[in-house]
């Protein structure tokens, strides 16, 4: 082997296990302290490392990875509970929401959430008021932002209302879109693929699945 190829193998590998190790630092600093931006967790944990190569920045998908091993290896007995909790409320709030035809997005579906992590749902109204308005009748205290989504068919991008609140100790992401979006959902910014979205019946059949599966595994 000419010495040039053995380099090239080399650095290629180097900057492989330097992945690995950024993913692995990213997923601790997601679980471990809140971090819930993909970006962020990834730029950081460089940094904690002592890595500037950009090629050895893993993406989102490697990270939801690494985090999903994380978490069965340090938290197994507390992540399930956190992920149950946070499955229960966001059925529970859908139904309250189903004048919007909320569905449920994110982690909590997933199947990472954890105690940092808030119930996400999308809401369908084409008054982008009307879910505010609907929280605040229900005597709920509301914050309120703005989100940028991106859309397939090029760099399409679109700002819309969140609402976010608390219940029973839990947080609730809201974004609020206009009805045509029910045909199609918004970019996941884990793999740049139309997001899952979950009606509070499917949430409840996976529900239903972790009891069986609980079941068998106590049998």
């Amino acid at each position: 082997m000419a010495r040039g190829e053995h380099h090239r193998i080399h650095a290629q590998d180097r900057t492989q296990r330097n992945r690995v190790l950024v993913a692995q630092e990213a997923a601790r600093l997601m679980s471990e302290h809140g971090i819930r931006d993909f970006h962020h967790a990834k730029v950081k944990a460089a940094e904690r490392l002592g890595i500037v190569d950009t090629q050895a920045l893993p993406r989102n998908n490697e990270i939801e990875d690494a985090l999903r091993e994380h978490q069965r290896l340090f938290h197994a007995d507390t992540q399930p509970q956190a992920l149950r909790a946070r499955r229960e409320a966001a059925v529970e709030a859908m139904r309250f929401l189903r004048g919007f035809d909320a569905r449920l997005v994110g982690a909590v579906l997933e199947g990472t959430a954890d105690e940092h992590s808030a119930v996400c749902l999308h809401v369908f109204s084409d008054d982008p008021d009307a879910p505010g308005l609907f929280l605040r009748e229900q005597g709920i205290p509301l914050e309120t932002q703005t989100r940028r989504l991106r859309w397939s068919g090029g760099t399409t991008q679109s700002e819309h209302p969140v609402l976010l609140f608390g219940a029973d100790g839990i947080p609730f992401d809201l974004t609020v879109l206009p009805m045509d979006a029910l045909r199609q959902a918004p970019l996941d910014r884990v793999d740049e693929r139309p997001m899952r979205r979950a009606t509070a019946a499917m949430v409840q059949e996976l529900l239903a699945e972790e009891d069986i599966a609980a079941f068998h595994a106590s049998s």
